[in-house]
């Protein structure tokens, strides 16, 4: 029988919007670690303590952490970072370890499972770093005494000065085991979390993932992690989720986060159906490929309570967009955005909102793959539109060679798809931040867009006192010069 460890589980905030301007995001959005929660209720299951600190719902806190790990002194401290929050992470470790040496550094997410060893090379604060799916591989960590440290699959190391990776874990869990991530470890849950607003029609509400991974090779997503396994838990076990969220915390909607919820049409048919005759009244997101939808689909989701869908477009340039989506190079689809377009349109008449994704920056954009793009976003019946600067991560395919396109900063911090750290041939920054801020402004200045966010007045009232609450702040963000 493994004794019973502590373990304190943190999420750095990290630099998540651009250098000398008010964040945004945190107004707009605040997520759950889901990661995390998910690790704290694995953990507990066996047997062990865990607390979770979320920087970025309570910044600035950071003598709450110190106080915390002097008091409680636990056995091992576990980060999970993104690229943009990874040195943070690193600050709060290195004053950890002079509170308490003898503890457990332990990094996992997103950066270190694409930079692996150099990263412990670099970084000695760090004792150990968890590569890909982190359940298993942190748990047999801290009941391992230290000892066989070679066996733990998904584990990076040190041993005698040498950096040691013992490779990908060969079987992942199965999902329906996984308990429902630890929510009620968070402050202030649900009220402190928030999605993005006009995103939903009621509050509270929170954010859920029922699949893991994604099988296609998009040059800009970072793979690192699950790299291209797709797992997903059953309709029963998604039914049960949200049943368990609505009566604990009295969740009202959920925005489904997977990378690809429709990816498995059965299990997107059957939880549908399930979810009718249960009578549940939980409205959700959901993020779609157009590709994989259809007419019945659509109408199913409708049916179960799907409030809004995400489309992931990227671009309104054909040639730009089949160059960043490998499996469009090969598909029998002749023109894949007038296929989006066709998807949308159906969405839309079925009363469901829309929200086009599309990144600006790409390699081998142009002046005029950028008026592509606007004329067709311009073009769609689109609800809502989010534009994000495209970051090179490293554990995206277009990381390694990338400066062949262009100039790359790699400058991690600002590596957060707010800021543009790549810069393709024939821009400069001043001038994509220029094409950026156009695209919001005319977007967002159409009167039919304007009327559509009037009617979220009564469709999404919570959405409406929080925009107005923070009124001064999204003011301040439309206004700023489009060159720095």
């Amino acid at each position: 029988m493994v004794a019973s460890k502590n373990i304190l589980l943190l999420h750095p905030q990290g630099e998540n919007w651009m250098p000398d301007e008010q964040n945004i995001t945190r107004v707009v959005n605040i997520m759950p670690p889901l990661g995390l929660l998910s690790l704290a209720a694995w953990l507990e299951k066996y047997g062990h303590r865990t607390s979770v600190h979320d920087c970025y719902a309570y910044p600035g806190h950071d003598e709450i952490i110190y106080t915390h790990v002097k008091q409680e002194q636990p056995d091992f401290i576990c980060f999970s970072t993104t690229t943009s929050s990874f040195l943070d992470g690193i600050r709060l470790a290195t004053r950890i370890r002079e509170i308490l040496p003898a503890t457990g550094i332990v990094f996992g997410g997103v950066h270190i499972s694409a930079l692996r060893e150099q990263l412990l090379r670099d970084y000695p604060v760090i004792d150990f770093g968890i590569v890909g799916e982190g359940e298993e591989t942190v748990r047999e960590l801290i009941e391992s005494q230290g000892v066989s440290l070679n066996s733990i699959e998904g584990l990076v190391y040190r041993n005698q000065g040498q950096v040691i990776f013992n490779g990908f874990r060969k079987k992942l869990l199965e999902m329906d085991t996984l308990p429902y991530p630890a929510y009620e470890k968070l402050q202030g849950f649900p009220d402190s979390y928030r999605l993005p607003i006009f995103s939903y029609p009621k509050a509270p509400n929170t954010t859920i993932i029922t699949s893991r991974g994604c099988p296609y090779t998009c040059s800009y997503c970072d793979r690192s992690v699950f790299r291209s396994s797709y797992r997903y838990n059953s309709p029963e076990y998604m039914l049960r989720y949200m049943t368990y969220l609505q009566q604990r915390f009295n969740i009202k909607h959920v925005n489904i986060y997977d990378d690809t919820f429709t990816l498995h049409r059965k299990r997107v048919l059957d939880f549908c159906r399930l979810k009718i005759e249960s009578g549940s009244k939980m409205t959700f997101n959901c993020a779609a490929r157009t590709e994989q939808l259809d007419a019945e689909m659509i109408a199913l989701l409708k049916k179960a309570g799907c409030w809004m869908i995400s489309i992931g477009i990227e671009t309104g340039d054909p040639e730009l967009l089949k160059r960043h989506r490998s499996y469009l190079s090969n598909s029998a689809m002749q023109n894949p955005l007038e296929n989006i377009r066709d998807m949308i349109s159906l969405i839309k008449k079925q009363g469901i909102r829309v929200k086009g994704l599309f990144m600006l920056g790409l390699p081998g954009e142009t002046e005029e793959s950028i008026r592509r793009s606007m004329e067709y976003v311009f073009s769609l019946p689109l609800d809502d539109f989010n534009l994000s600067k495209l970051t090179p991560f490293p554990g995206a395919p277009m990381y390694n060679g990338i400066q062949e396109f262009g100039s790359f900063d790699e400058n991690w911090e600002l590596m957060n798809a707010a800021n543009f750290t790549f810069i393709p041939e024939g821009f400069t920054k001043e001038g994509l931040e220029k094409h950026h801020l156009e695209f919001y402004r005319r977007y967002f200045s159409r009167p039919k867009i304007l009327m559509g966010y009037a009617a979220m007045m009564w469709r999404s009232p919570d959405s409406w006192r929080r925009f107005w609450m923070d009124l001064p702040t999204f003011m301040r963000f439309t206004k700023r010069p489009g060159k720095r």
